[in-house]
């Protein structure tokens, strides 16, 4: 089986989710170029990330949808079948969840807040299906109710303090503002990456799960110039950047939450037993991931970015696949990739692209020593690029 085919190719959206799209709030702003996730940008992606990153603007996350589960017993619910433990979750406390298969394999994820009453799932829109009609098959006789609350709430994100600007529902009194761990170590977590900062250690990002009411006051301040806006790909650029993965990119049917180094936040290694937990043992204590994930600093023209799925070689074979490119405002063409484990540190990688062969200068991320090892020598990143103009 080929790279390119392991890869889930990019959701295109149900009719129901294009209507959703048309009737985007965002999509008559000046400049808004919009697509069936959301808001790309307006016109200006680079000024965009750094607005972003500064909490200047806030983005919002078309990608995103919320599901919700209410009735008693559903953290420990959730405790019992996904990555995370989550019976003592607090109200308002973040964390994230993964869903495995029996072999450990990746099949949801979710970003998780409670109120106290109603746990808050975030997840990528092309997930949001799946995950519920999964999550409603494993309800048995408990006292849970999973719901799609999509049609009640959006979702919006930025800095902590730029999300002040938007006021996030509270229908239990507890604002439902999710602050991603990444890249944190959570409690049961354990983190592959060895560099000795992480890009991802000062990125401030948080979602707020807002009401249609709420995103569209937002969009109105927008257009009187109350509000600065970003759009995805600003947001994913971020996202990029801090090597944070995503379902909707770096997910396949094939990936381990090691070869992301997705257990630094998404998986308690000490909890009670859930679907794929043996696996997640056995690799972590015994084994190696047979794949890896890589950042890529690209060469080339900053107009020429690989697609996802985008094969990448050592010479002429094939030894992984990329999952996310983008244009970087600091670092400039940058990528994730996914890789096998086997595949040299200090390998010359190339990557296809539309307009040819370009080089890629690997970083490592999750070292090929990843899962049954002691210590590990930290790395030093390679020197960041001048800004982008």
């Amino acid at each position: 089986m080929s790279w390119q085919r392991t890869h889930r190719p990019a959701s295109r959206g149900s009719n129901d989710e294009r209507h959703v799209m048309m009737s985007d709030p965002f999509a008559g702003l000046p400049g808004a170029v919009v697509d069936e996730r959301g808001l790309r940008h307006l016109g200006n992606p680079l000024g965009e990330q750094r607005a972003l990153a500064s909490g200047a603007a806030v983005a919002p996350l078309g990608d995103r949808t919320v599901l919700a589960v209410t009735g008693e017993d559903r953290l420990s619910w959730l405790d019992s079948l996904t990555s995370q433990a989550l019976t003592a979750l607090a109200p308002g406390e973040s964390t994230e969840l993964l869903v495995l298969d029996p072999h450990g394999h990746v099949e949801h994820a979710a970003s998780v807040i409670d109120d106290g009453e109603t746990a808050w799932l975030i997840v990528d829109r092309g997930d949001a299906e799946g995950l519920l009609s999964w999550l409603r098959k494993m309800r048995f006789r408990l006292r849970v109710d999973p719901r799609d609350a999509g049609d009640e709430y959006a979702v919006i994100g930025g800095t902590s303090a730029a999300l002040d600007a938007v006021a996030a529902a509270a229908p239990a009194d507890v604002p439902l503002v999710w602050h991603d761990p990444w890249p944190g170590i959570t409690a049961g977590g354990y983190g592959y990456a060895v560099v000795e900062q992480h890009p991802g250690a000062d990125r401030d990002w948080a979602e707020a799960i807002v009401t249609h009411a709420e995103a569209q006051r937002v969009a109105d301040a927008a257009a009187a110039g109350e509000v600065a806006l970003a759009g995805l790909l600003a947001a994913d650029a971020l996202r990029v950047a801090a090597w944070r993965p995503s379902w909707s990119a770096e997910v396949d049917e094939r990936v381990l939450p090691h070869e992301l180094d997705w257990i630094r936040t998404a998986v308690h290694l000490s909890k009670g037993c859930y679907r794929g937990q043996e696996t997640v043992a056995k690799v972590h204590n015994l084994g190696h991931p047979p794949r890896r994930l890589v950042a890529l600093q690209l060469d080339g023209s900053d107009s020429v970015l690989p697609s996802r799925g985008a094969a990448v070689r050592v010479g002429a074979d094939v030894v992984g696949a990329v999952t996310s490119a983008i244009l970087h405002f600091e670092e400039g063409p940058i990528a994730l990739a996914v890789v096998r484990r086997g595949v040299p540190v200090d390998a010359e990688l190339t990557v296809e692209t539309d307009a040819g062969t370009i080089s890629a200068a690997q970083e490592v991320i999750v070292p090929p020593e990843a899962g049954a090892t002691a210590n590990v020598p930290r790395l030093t990143r390679l020197s960041r690029r001048a800004p982008a103009k």
